[in-house]
């Protein structure tokens, strides 16, 4: 006998909202668990100041971070990848995975809650596949929201440094001709780029940071180009490392490195230039070839129908 439409429904919304049910079940089971690892990893240790009342804020900040802090016992390996996404995306702050995280869990939870509050309508016979639809973007949302709002921040950063990176080579390279070192090289670049490539201005001033207390140059380049995120970064890091072990002069190096990656703007350049007719053809198909087809066939189309009439 074949179910109408209304069963059919139905029963797609007590299997969301059973799988909703399973998921808090899981959530709270893994909460506590949670929270006797972290009891027994912590003992002996102060407790976390509660935040101060009144203050909706803090309090709302609190309870993100406790979310992470839960989620961080529960995979701690996970904790460093998101680390190194969220410094490609830009946020630098040490708590930022600890908060990624926990908007993560509070979107899971509130996308559950939703489902459940959606089930009334569900199973009611109006609106029954609107409330499923509803559902089933909430929960999309949920688990894909903050993915997708993390790469569209790296992506448009990483355009940022992709176009300033030529640049920052060129002054990189005048720096050093002139006699600067590369460390004061960096340092004077960075506030040459201050207001064109801000973004990239960051990252300079972590390395400079990290040159100055003592740090290894070949490991402050190296994580220079794990924070960019970019291929260009990582193979200017292994040609200052060869460079240094091979005793190279750096000037010469980075004069060539700085010509090749001009000829790479230029072939990216090109290739927009390139593409772009083929990216214009649906708009003109879509928009302005109907115009102009109309304003061609509609006298025409008058005039016959006037000699009809």
């Amino acid at each position: 006998m074949p179910l109408s439409m209304q069963d059919l429904v139905t029963y797609i919304a007590v299997a969301l909202i059973a799988m909703a049910a399973g998921g808090c079940l899981l959530a709270v089971a893994g909460e506590a668990r949670a929270r006797a690892v972290r009891r027994t990893r912590l003992s002996g240790g102060a407790a976390a100041a509660p935040p101060r009342q009144g203050q909706f804020t803090e309090q709302l900040a609190a309870g993100m971070r406790r979310l992470g802090h839960s989620a961080a016992v529960r995979d701690p390996a996970k904790l460093s990848v998101v680390r190194t996404r969220l410094l490609q995306a830009g946020f630098f702050s040490k708590e930022a995975a600890v908060v990624y995280l926990g908007v993560r869990a509070a979107a899971l939870i509130a996308a559950t809650i939703g489902t459940l509050m959606l089930l009334p309508v569900a199973m009611s016979g109006a609106g029954g596949m609107g409330a499923v639809v509803m559902a089933a973007v909430l929960s999309l949302v949920a688990l894909l929201g903050p993915d997708q709002f993390l790469n569209m921040r790296k992506q448009s950063r990483e355009r940022e440094y992709a176009d300033g990176f030529p640049d920052m080579l060129d002054l990189l390279v005048a720096s050093v001709e002139a006699g600067l070192s590369l460390d004061a090289a960096v340092s004077r670049v960075t506030d040459e780029l201050a207001r064109r490539y801000p973004n990239l201005t960051v990252h300079l001033r972590y390395l400079t940071l990290e040159l100055r207390a003592g740090r290894a140059r070949k490991e402050a380049w190296s994580g220079f180009a794990d924070r960019l995120g970019i291929e260009d970064a990582r193979s200017m890091a292994t040609m200052l490392r060869q460079a240094e072990d091979m005793g190279t002069s750096l000037g010469e190096t980075l004069t060539v490195f700085s010509a090749d990656m001009r000829n790479k703007r230029m072939l990216r350049a090109e290739e927009k230039a390139l593409a772009l007719p083929a990216k214009l053809t649906v708009p003109l198909i879509l928009f302005i070839f109907p115009c102009l087809l109309g304003v061609l066939i509609l006298p025409a189309a008058f005039r016959l129908s006037q000699s009809f009439n």
